[in-house]
């Protein structure tokens, strides 16, 4: 057995038989990683599949809650994005935390829904190998939306055997997944796919979630490296219970899960071929992704238009191409040990239509706005390792963007061409105390990019007034220090302080269903996660995240709260198996409140869910039984307070609208491997 480092984390590497063939095998230890003198700071990590598989899921974006202090809630339909939330901020679709699947970006820009979309349902989660996360901008390879953090999901090249599995629950919930492994002496080919449907527990509609996902991996290993090429296709359509008034359910018209408009939903669909390439010191890495939403919403009713009502259509068709080239090499004019990483980062985004439409029950019947948009972006990166001495690495980073846009607006006075740069510098100084502690210091820069229809805006298409450009790309500045202690199989903790400035923030709109940019804002916090194992068969764990978050200078008519900002999270859970063929798992998961208005005048609740799973397992077979929200918690997703007016209504209401959780749920999951 050898170690191997493996984006900034050491996992374990062994031969396995498979098939017949010998195959090499890369397990992924997650929080038993030792991390202790490969992390680059003491809020990243590593996760591997089999903590994502132990982990009770009520939708596939709750993988990333495995990340500390990371909430993903809904709402809206299953196959919508999810909503992220950390470090204090409401990220809405993924607007400051970046995601990459096989080095492919997740998140969209100048996306018809909201800036950075991310929307992870195309994932398999069985088909995860391991989440690479850090939070902070502490690397130069990370770039845009990448200011409270990142996370990189790779993919499976190939199973040890063959599976199948069919899962079953509550609401008409059905779930296939299988995977077939193909094996020949230098290379390994893995096909799998997933089919769900889900009606949910809405009284007014039934969700009729219909999904489709296909995975294709061809790996060959030659004498200097490594041939990736990754085929994945997504399809899904469903409707809709999207956020309620709380003076529809308190008056009676509706109940807590209800809809005041039952025709809205949307579907969906992503298609990419991208490809990795190692030769030595080299790699190089190539994507090419096709992206469809046409999504129907109505968050205020009747408000706008008292005939017809205020559905929209919101409808992004895009294909993204980029690549990604870098080069490892140690260069130092002394004697220390230095090494380096230069490398040049390339993306496209050709979105053929993004617009914004009037509807009724689906039908359009106007339209706000309509546009193309090319966007352009090439960065170039340097990152560097200096070995000061036995106990302490210094370690420095440089980054390069340069973005070009190009709008072609139905509005003429909208269309333009803009273009900006940004230089983005970070270093971070770690020491080993011990074999067992280790603390770090950190600083760094990032941005995130506005859309780019913003950027050349002189009329609202709305209203026809006016309208205030913004500027393409946007300064974040991080920093951090914190402490990690481990011990094998024992305990593992990371304890951090954080500081993060923004120079606008980008928030979302709960009126209009998009993201908009505001006024700068400013951020501190601390960090626990600690994990311990108290033998083979019995493990805990706590993840605890405390922020402040305030909007910078002060504003007429206006207060300094951020909307929808998180200032508590706690996840906590235990880990038994409590017999040879059995484990079992229960996890509770809580969110403070938040302020929904700049003066906290107004708050949501908090939110307290508990989720358990049973698993038994033999040879070849697998039976999982699941219990989401054991307790039938009645507590809220989300939380936004704006205006809106219901059809019985003669003028507008502010009001407090939201998203319930769902109620409790039984899924049974059945898997065989051969």
């Amino acid at each position: 057995m050898r170690n191997v480092l493996l984006t900034g984390c050491i996992v374990a590497s062994s031969h396995v038989t498979a098939h017949g063939f010998d195959i090499e095998q890369i397990e992924v230890v997650g929080r038993q990683t030792r991390l202790i003198g490969d992390a680059i700071a003491a809020s990243s990590g590593i996760i591997g599949q089999d903590e994502i598989a132990n982990r009770p899921l009520l939708r596939t974006g709750e993988m990333m809650e495995l990340v500390p202090g990371m909430v993903v809630t809904q709402h809206s339909g299953s196959g919508k994005a999810n909503q992220y939330f950390l470090r204090g901020f409401n990220l809405d679709h993924g607007t400051d935390f970046s995601t990459s699947v096989n080095g492919m970006p997740v998140n969209m820009r100048s996306h018809g829904h909201g800036q950075g979309y991310t929307d992870l349902n195309f994932i398999i989660p069985e088909f995860v190998h391991h989440i690479s996360y850090s939070k902070g901008a502490y690397s130069a390879l990370q770039g845009d939306f990448s200011t409270a953090g990142s996370a990189s999901l790779s993919l499976i090249s190939a199973l040890p055997k063959d599976i199948i599995s069919m899962s079953a629950g509550e609401d008409n919930y059905v779930r296939a997944v299988a995977g077939k492994s193909f094996h020949t002496e230098a290379s390994s080919i893995f096909i799998g796919g997933e089919l769900n449907t889900y009606d949910g527990p809405w009284t007014d509609i039934e969700e009729d979630v219909e999904k489709v996902n296909g995975l294709f991996n061809l790996t060959t290993r030659t004498n200097r490296g490594t041939i990736t090429v990754t085929a994945m296709a997504y399809d899904n359509s469903w409707n809709s219970a999207d956020q309620i008034p709380s003076r529809a359910v308190e008056s009676g018209l509706i109940d807590e899960l209800g809809s005041i408009d039952p025709t809205v939903g949307g579907t969906s669909s992503r298609y990419s071929l991208s490809t990795n390439i190692t030769i030595d010191d080299f790699y190089v890495s190539a994507y090419a992704i096709d992206s469809d939403l046409d999504l129907f919403s109505n968050f205020t009713y009747f408000l706008s238009d008292p005939v017809n009502g205020d559905q929209i259509e919101q409808v992004d068709k895009r294909q993204i191409y980029g690549a990604e080239a870098g080069y490892h090499f140690s260069a130092s004019p002394t004697n220390m040990d230095w090494t380096h990483l230069v490398g040049m980062q390339v993306r496209v985004d050709d979105i053929g239509e993004v617009g914004l439409h009037h509807s009724k029950e689906r039908v359009r019947f106007s339209t706000v706005s309509d546009d193309v948009v090319d966007e352009r972006s090439f960065s170039y990166f340097y990152q560097g390792d200096l070995l000061l001495n036995a106990r302490t690495t210094l370690r420095l980073g440089a980054r390069y963007d340069y973005f070009d846009v190009d709008v072609d607006s139905d509005t003429p006075e909208n269309s333009g061409s803009k273009n900006d740069d940004i230089m983005s510098f970070s270093a971070g100084l770690s020491y080993i105390f011990s074999t067992r502690v280790e603390g770090y210091i950190n600083a760094g820069q990032s941005f995130h990019s506005n859309d780019a229809r913003g950027s050349t805006l002189t009329i609202d298409p709305e209203t026809g007034e006016d309208a205030d450009p913004v500027d393409l790309l946007v300064k974040g500045n991080t920093a951090e220090m914190g402490l990690r202690y481990f011990t094998s199989k024992a305990l593992n903790v990371s304890a951090s302080l954080w500081y993060l400035t923004l120079d606008s923030e980008l928030l979302y709109v709960g009126d209009a269903g998009n993201t908009e940019a505001s006024r700068a804002s400013r951020r501190y916090g601390a960090e626990v996660a600690a994990y311990y194992w108290f033998n083979d068969t019995f493990s805990a764990d706590m993840e605890l995240a405390l922020t402040h978050s305030r909007f910078k200078g002060n504003e007429d008519d206006e207060g300094n709260y951020i909307t929808g900002a998180l200032g508590e999270v706690i996840s906590a859970g235990l880990t038994w198996q409590f017999a040879s063929n059995w484990d079992s798992s229960l996890r509770l998961r809580h969110f403070g409140p938040r302020a929904l208005d700049s003066y906290s005048d107004v708050e949501s609740d908090s939110l307290t869910v508990v989720n358990a799973q049973v698993n038994w397992k033999d040879k070849n077979w697998a039976v999982t039984l699941q219990a989401l929200n054991l307790f039938d918690s009645d507590d809220h997703d989300i939380d936004y307070l704006y205006e809106s007016q219901l059809q019985s209504e003669s003028s507008a209401v502010e009001d407090v609208h939201y998203h319930p959780i769902e109620p409790r749920t039984l899924r049974l999951k059945v898997a065989y491997a051969f």
